[in-house]
């Protein structure tokens, strides 16, 4: 019994705690393009060009694809193969993008602000826009569909090449972390996001869907997109002042359109009035006024009489007898005859 009421009492704190106004934070931490940035963006994309020119010359990295997929990892642990089939799902788009803009949606609301919901959706299209066009234009093919031992199977109409799993963990989970409001959230959710992405992209290598070099790959192509966000900051901003001018615009509109007066009624034609007849006296009949009728007669007033008590007054009884007649009956006031 006492359980159910102290989680009674913590759900009416939560439901409290929604029905809150909402309040925008007086300041909102926005990542800014710094030195340091700039050198780590500089960094992973020089990384990202030589996993490409490694893949392409077919150096000793192609070879190590080889040789890990000849291990079979999910032969040689299938105890966690269940797990991982699971697991694997955090670096689909589907289902990650539905969850973290239910997060990213309900933060929108309560700071009264759509950054977060453009920011995340302006890395999820240059997700698509980079790492789709890297997997067309490169065009390799998956360990399943390997055709030539050594070989790096590229330029074949694959579309594995980089990892769009690894890429997809990398810039949906970091958004967190990108978004947080404090340094402290901020640390946290970068570790906990890497860690997550970490174990996507060798998910897809134990399960054998795709090359080591996949995953180096698109772990970087994830986090060049991560670092390139303050660059499109002022887009944001005018994308937000947009939306907000526009909804400002309509609820102007709608309410210049409410306040019109409507146009006064049609007046009333009066209705004539005719004397009543004997054929008239089926159908209802229409009294004029007496005000009509009297002309211009001022009105009488009655001034109201002297003020007696209840038992002074005559009592009002209505004219003869409401009981039927009765033989035996006498009237009112007669002598009761002796009974013998």
């Amino acid at each position: 019994m006492r359980t159910e009421r102290n989680l009674t009492r913590r759900l009416d704190r939560v439901f409290a705690r929604l029905d809150r106004e909402p309040e925008r934070p007086a300041h909102i931490d926005m990542p800014r393009m710094s030195r340091h940035r700039v050198v780590l963006f500089s960094a992973t994309l020089a990384f990202y060009l030589a996993i490409v020119w490694a893949v392409i010359t077919t150096s000793w990295l192609v070879r190590l694809d080889w040789q890990v997929m000849f291990f079979r990892p999910y032969q040689q642990w299938p105890e966690i193969h269940a797990f991982l089939d699971y697991y694997v799902v955090l670096g689909q788009r589907g289902p990650t993008a539905v969850m973290v803009t239910a997060w990213l949606g309900w933060r929108s609301w309560r700071q009264h602000t759509l950054r977060p919901l453009l920011t995340l959706a302006a890395s999820l299209l240059l997700l698509n826009i980079t790492v789709g066009a890297a997997k067309l234009g490169m065009g390799r093919l998956g360990p399943h569909y390997a055709t030539v031992i050594g070989s790096n199977e590229m330029g074949l109409g694959g579309d594995i090449f980089p990892s769009g799993h690894t890429a997809n963990a990398v810039v949906t989970w970091g958004i967190l972390a990108y978004l947080a409001s404090t340094p402290r959230a901020r640390r946290w959710l970068s570790a906990l996001s890497a860690v997550t992405s970490l174990g996507v992209g060798l998910t897809t290598v134990y399960l054998g869907t795709h090359w080591l070099s996949d995953v180096l790959l698109g772990w970087a192509a994830g986090l060049l997109i991560l670092l390139a966000l303050p660059w499109f900051e002022p887009l944001i901003s005018r994308t937000e002042s947009a939306v907000f001018a526009l909804r400002d615009r309509l609820r102007d509109r709608r309410g210049r359109t409410t306040a019109v007066p409507s146009a006064p009624p049609a007046p009333v034609a009066p209705v004539p009035l005719r004397p009543q007849t004997a054929q008239s006296e089926a159908h209802p009949a229409v009294f004029e006024p007496v005000a009509s009728v009297r002309g211009g007669r001022a009105p009488i007033h009655l001034t109201p009489g002297p003020h007696t008590a209840r038992s002074e007054r005559t009592p009002v009884t209505p004219a003869g007898s409401r009981r039927p007649a009765h033989a035996d009956r006498l009237p009112r006031g007669a002598s009761q005859p002796a009974r013998p």
